[in-house]
């Protein structure tokens, strides 16, 4: 909780002119009572109008002042609370955008977006009610009390013992109400990655017609989130009946002992009055804890789950001795790799070593589960490995900024992602200064170029969401024009040419000889390994051989069978 209010120490001149202007508000309201009781002991009751026109000129003076300053104070409260949550989901989004790939298997995505636009929400509405009403409520129930002992002490002691009470009661409503409240965020992080992956594979689910059974799924989870939601609000709204019910006690107690003070002298009918009055500003400042046990029980819940985001440390950071001075000639180098994902136990990757020169082209082939995709994202350093180093052009990747080392490597990974926008918006991705000649020039090398001119409005063309109006082909091969428009030292392809056919991808391959980059291909076509300079060959975590094409069909079984598989017993 701490580490997340933080952030509000930009926001303290804000904050102190509104509990300024919130204090102008308390104390005109503290100093009524004493108002109305001069207005009638020394006016009404002795026939002195004159009194009563002047401390009611003053009343409607103040009430004046009171609502100017009120006014005030929820605009400034507003302004801290849209400035802090803006702050706070600024925060937010760095903070996963450091996240290396282990780190996000530590969050759903679906629990990320809830914790940035939900739970943020929540502490806003926290903060607002910080500088609007929480602390007003408390210090006029306080306050309140102490007024009353100035105006007559016996009937202000049935507002002491009450008040105690109820504090006592609305403190352990709060422990009760924030642990339900911590339940209902998890309910909704659910519901939330229930429609994302409905969403997602709508086109599964309606070639599959399973519709009915995702209906189900969501109504299951929807179902579970109302019924923790009534359950935590239910909780809360007994705070506001039970208050009430005290508090009226209260009142009628007060009534009845000051009838026998009045008409035994020893309090006036103002004083009665004025002591009723503050007895009601008290129970409507303790009827507003209804609302702030309800925000302060969901904030604190948020809170920690915001908190939880951004105490990450995140595993793959720049080194205190990084450099950014790295040739970008393009040479790879594992030496003794070995490596496993977060929270497993078995090594993906087991003892690897291999050089790849500058401008050499390198396919990897495996059965699936060898390995490949993992080889690949240690290039850039997505994750770190366990053993060995991983180095370009001589410098291990963990010395190297990674600002500088992902400048110039381009991954385009198996699950092609393509943004909502225009098709040049998603090839631009790949850099940002990139003019529509480069752009077009990447388009044409990646094969897509013929096809976007196809389109109705050509480079202008609008791409649905995650790029549901193309074919797996040309999602792949906008990929690859998004990845040559950086203009790559380095290109890694994680089978991002499987939805190819051999002749648009045997004129991919011939295009990106035109480009001065190291290049590595995960593969499982023989013809795509067949135009490399090399041939990895990967099983189990193990590089079993590497060699050209004739060199593995002399001296490799397992190659020579993956050959046969694909051409028949005589390979080529």
């Amino acid at each position: 909780m701490q580490q997340v209010l933080s952030y509000l120490k930009s926001y303290r001149k804000w904050m102190i002119a509104a509990w300024l202007l919130m204090f102008i508000e308390l104390i005109v309201e503290l100093w009524q009572p004493l108002l109305m009781e001069k207005i009638i002991d020394n006016g009404v009751m002795a026939k002195n109008f004159s009194v009563v026109w002047t401390w009611g000129a003053v009343m409607l003076g103040t009430s004046l002042l009171a609502f100017a300053s009120g006014i005030a104070n929820s605009f400034a409260a507003a302004y801290v609370g849209q400035e802090y949550g803006f702050l706070l989901r600024k925060r937010l989004f760095e903070k996963i955008q450091s996240f290396s790939f282990a780190d996000f298997e530590r969050f759903p995505t679906a629990s990320l977006i809830t914790r940035m636009t939900n739970d943020v929400t929540q502490i806003q509405n926290m903060v607002f009610m910080s500088l609007r009403i929480a602390l007003r409520a408390p210090l006029l129930v306080l306050f309140g009390v102490v007024m009353s002992f100035a105006v007559h002490v016996q009937l202000a002691l049935v507002c002491a013992v009450t008040v105690p009470l109820l504090v006592a009661f609305l403190l352990w409503m709060m422990t009760k109400a924030a642990a339900s409240f911590s339940i209902v965020q998890q309910a909704l992080d659910r519901v939330n990655r229930v429609m994302r992956e409905n969403l997602a594979g709508m086109r599964l689910i309606k070639a599959w017609m399973r519709g009915t059974y995702e209906q189900k799924r969501f109504m299951k989870e929807n179902e579970a989130l109302m019924e923790r939601t009534i359950s935590a609000l239910r909780l809360v709204e007994t705070i506001t009946p039970a208050l009430l019910l005290m508090m009226n006690v209260a009142v009628i107690i007060i009534l009845f002992i000051g009838r026998v003070d009045v008409q035994s002298g020893s309090a006036t009918a103002g004083q009665v009055v004025a002591i009723v009055n503050y007895t009601t500003r008290i129970t409507a400042a303790l009827s507003m804890f209804t609302f702030i046990t309800m925000a302060f029980s969901r904030a604190k819940a948020s809170a920690e789950r915001v908190a939880d985001v951004l105490r990450v440390n995140v595993d793959v950071e720049d080194a205190q001795q990084a450099t950014d001075k790295v040739s970008g000639q393009g040479e790879v180098r594992f030496e003794h790799v070995s490596f496993r994902y977060p929270n497993s136990r078995a090594l993906v990757l087991k003892d690897i070593s291999f050089v790849v020169h500058p401008h050499e082209t390198v396919a990897i082939l495996g059965a699936t589960g060898s390995g490949k995709s993992s080889l690949l994202q240690l290039i850039p350093r997505l994750y770190d490995p366990v053993a060995g180093r991983v180095m370009i052009d001589g410098v291990d990747v963990r010395h190297i900024k990674q600002e500088q080392l992902r400048a110039f490597i381009r991954f385009v990974p198996q699950e092609v992602l393509l943004f909502s926008g225009t098709i040049a918006e998603n090839i631009r991705f790949g850099n940002e200064h990139a003019s529509m000649e480069e752009i077009i020039q990447a388009a044409k090398h990646a094969q897509i170029h013929d096809t976007i001119m196809k389109f109705p409005d050509g480079y202008d063309t609008v791409i649905g969401q995650r790029g549901v109006n193309l074919s797996g082909g040309q999602k792949q091969r906008l990929s690859i024009a998004r990845a040559l428009v950086g203009m790559p030292k380095i290109l890694l392809l994680d089978d991002s040419t499987s939805a190819l056919d051999l002749k648009t991808e045997a004129k991919l391959l011939r295009a990106l000889k035109a480009y001065t980059c190291t290049t590595l291909i995960v593969t499982q076509k023989i013809q795509t390994a067949m135009e490399a300079d090399t041939i990895f060959l990967l099983d189990d975590g193990k590089l079993l051989a590497k060699g050209s094409h004739d060199e593995l069909l002399e001296k490799s079984e397992i190659y020579r069978k993956i050959v046969e598989s694909q051409f028949g017993k005589k390979g080529t």
